[in-house]
């Protein structure tokens, strides 16, 4: 893997939270909240001068600058949802370049196994443990946020046991 093992365990304590919020909130809520986004920004921005080299930092907002840009022709395309485009940008940085492809194989597997897991459980008794979520009632829609942040989590839990 491209990301340091540093830079991976120094983010991980603080992404790690805001990734299952987002998880839960988009499951529960249809919605990725703007609190989480902030949240995982102002993350990169502060413990991102202390786990990376300073050119890296650079290059890494200028990352999340690019996908923002293009999340947000996606969102008024309607091709995803705002929360899904803006916290992809928020989680841009966090992402070593070289990785792009491991990460790319990470989220399309994770997306099966999300959507798959997701659609089983809305129609099983499993169902009744939080029934009140707006995703079991959402019709074609999916939670992305909970492949998003999950992708994310499990992308440096991988790069603080198998970064370079």
């Amino acid at each position: 893997m491209a990301i340091t093992t540093v830079a991976a365990i120094w983010f991980l304590p603080f992404v790690l939270p805001i990734c299952f919020y987002v998880c839960f909130t988009d499951l529960s809520q249809m919605r990725i909240t703007n609190q989480a986004v902030l949240a995982l920004a102002a993350v990169f921005l502060l413990i991102g001068l202390i786990a990376l080299p300073l050119p890296v930092y650079g290059l890494r907002l200028l990352q999340m600058l690019g996908v923002l840009v293009v999340g947000f022709v996606l969102a008024s395309a309607g091709g995803m949802g705002a929360g899904d485009a803006k916290f992809a940008a928020a989680a841009a940085p966090f992402i070593a370049p070289g990785d792009l492809r491991l990460l790319l194989a990470l989220f399309a597997a994770n997306l099966l196994a999300a959507f798959a897991t997701h659609r089983m459980v809305k129609y099983t008794p499993l169902r009744r443990i939080a029934p009140g979520w707006k995703s079991w009632s959402a019709g074609r829609k999916f939670p992305m946020g909970l492949s998003l942040g999950s992708t994310l989590a499990l992308y440096l839990i991988l790069g603080a046991i198998y970064g370079a």
